[in-house]
């Protein structure tokens, strides 16, 4: 039977190292946990790249710790169901998921038929591994004794026990009809989706001990898959949910370190100074000193925080510092400014009161048309799930300016509404469905421009460094907030720039404006007929 694609090896030449498959194993020695087991297999394999090239591999600290945890025993059976690692990057996750899944592939942790896969965000990167494995297996001769490997179709199939381990891709076309046993996922953190994430866990109900193994750098925003996952393993962590299948081992700079610092290296990259260079590391934060805009960049993928790979207008320990209670009194004097969308645009409404104290509450209000699933699909966050929990408003197929209309006037019969900002954009709408159900809150035009929106971005920032906002730590707001960037005019004045936006701002936009009511613009009538001619 010929070659099984590029690089493969003759059948018959492999057969001739079958006297390899009677030598005993080192994961055999009686005596040896379900951890010792796999530790003893990665340990016997050979490193193939690098400095260590043609050594053993030998597991630091942090990957036995790591191996520990995930492969402990429990009356006869491995408790964990889904493990998480996340560090920096180049601190050897490639190889290790490569050990793991041969490991389930053909050692210790192999079953009769079993179904390994590693996954990734697109065909170069799912290719990773496999490569991995593959030189693992050529300088193995136990290993290339009983692989059979096709190249062309990244697959790997074990001939004594009948499993087979396959590479895919989000690009894939199917994920369907798998029943996997053990599955690592390479850098979730960057996935456009969690369609393959969920395909994958979904699939693997019918195995009996299936293992979901994910090695990633941190995402940078709060609503990826990877940073659901975080979350809910910091959870499990800190005792607030009991979940045994669930596993986090976290290695991240803490968000008030100072970036520049080894100390700050050190926590995020395990193997600082061991294969991840640290000469690498100075020169990356370097650069990231001399060239602001590459900062986030440096914080997300070597220190490993949350933070996006490019500037934003409000940091998330700022914004996350200013997240305590938030409570309006009834009569309080407050606020608001409404940012209405275009006809499947989001709408928001924000009001402000400002405490005996001099701290401002905010409570948010949102609209969204459209299909649901649609908009969840497209900006990638859990809409569904907001409407439900009534966080957002669902307007019906379009932008609804009477379903804004009404809540503005039940707010001003709990509140007193001073005075409510407004964009030019659809104005004409709001007043007329305003004057219709005989709701009078005073109207005050605010500019989108440089102008108008410098000040109330001034504002906006003072008072979230001097912690002086409370907004409950409202998901659809802190979003925004997350989203926010700003542009900046020659003359140095600021706006918050939708354009440039990761996501939606609206809210954000409508504190702003509602701040601005408060702290600058008078109380002077406005005549809006004039106004919208």
């Amino acid at each position: 039977m010929g070659l099984r694609g590029i690089g493969a090896k003759p059948l018959a030449l492999r057969f001739r190292n079958r006297e390899a498959l009677k030598q005993p194993n080192p994961w055999d020695k009686p005596g040896l946990t379900r951890a010792e087991r796999v530790m003893a297999f990665c340990a016997d394999l050979t490193i193939t790249s690098g400095k260590d090239a043609s050594s053993r591999l030998w597991l630091r600290r942090f990957q036995r710790q790591f191996i520990e945890a995930v492969y402990r025993e429990h009356r006869g059976s491995r408790p964990i169901r889904t493990a998480i690692l996340s560090m920096g990057r180049k601190n050897g996750k490639t190889q290790l998921a490569a050990a793991l899944a041969l490991c389930h592939l053909c050692g210790p942790e192999a079953e009769s038929r079993g179904e390994i896969y590693s996954c990734a965000n697109d065909r170069f990167q799912a290719g990773k591994i496999f490569n991995e494995m593959v030189a693992l297996i050529d300088h193995h001769p136990w290993l290339a004794a009983r692989c059979n490997i096709i190249s062309f179709q990244k697959n790997i199939i074990d001939l004594e026990n009948g499993s087979i381990y396959s590479a895919l891709s989000s690009e894939a076309r199917t994920k369907m009809g798998l029943n996997p046993s053990f599955v690592v996922y390479d850098e979730l953190g960057q996935a456009p989706n969690r369609e393959l994430y969920d395909a994958m866990d979904s699939a693997m109900g019918a195995r009996e001990n299936p293992l979901l193994l994910v090695i990633s750098t941190q995402a940078a925003d709060d609503f990826a898959p990877m940073s659901q996952l975080i979350d809910y393993g910091l959870r499990v962590k800190a005792g607030d949910i009991k979940d045994a299948s669930f596993y986090l081992s976290l290695y991240c700079a803490p968000e008030d370190a100072n970036p520049w610092t080894r100390k700050a290296w050190a926590a995020a990259n395990p193997a600082l100074d061991d294969f991840r260079s640290l000469a690498d590391v100075k020169r990356l934060a370097q650069q990231a000193q001399r060239m602001p805009a590459q900062e986030n960049a440096f914080r997300n993928l070597i220190l490993n925080q949350r933070v996006a790979a490019h500037a934003r207008f409000i940091e998330r320990s700022e914004w996350m510092a200013c997240a305590g209670p938030t409570a309006i009194p009834l009569g309080s004097r407050v606020y608001a400014a409404v940012d209405l969308g275009a006809t499947r645009d989001m709408s928001a409404l924000v009001l402000v009161h400002q405490d005996i104290d001099g701290v401002f509450h905010v409570q948010p209000h949102y609209w969204l048309p459209g299909n649901v699933q649609e908009r969840v699909d497209q900006d990638r966050v859990p809409y569904d799930v907001w409407i439900r929990d009534g966080l957002v408003y669902h307007a019906g197929d379009t932008t609804d300016p009477e379903a804004v209309a009404i809540k503005i006037a039940e707010l001003n019969g709990q509140y007193r509404i001073m005075t409510l900002a407004f964009d030019a954009w659809r104005i004409a709408d709001l007043k007329r469905e305003l004057d219709g159900i005989g709701c009078n809150v005073q109207l005050v035009p605010h500019g989108q421009g440089f102008k108008d929106m410098s000040p109330a971005v001034n504002i906006l920032e003072r008072l979230v460094v001097q912690k002086r906002i409370r907004h409950g730590g409202h998901p659809v707001l802190t979003w925004n907030a997350a989203n926010a960037v700003i542009t900046r005019a020659p003359t140095g004045d600021r706006k918050l720039d939708k354009a440039k936006s990761s996501g939606r701002i609206d809210g954000l936009v409508a504190l702003a404006m509602a701040f601005s009511l408060a702290l600058i613009k008078n109380d002077k009538p406005v005549d809006i007929e004039a106004l919208i001619g």
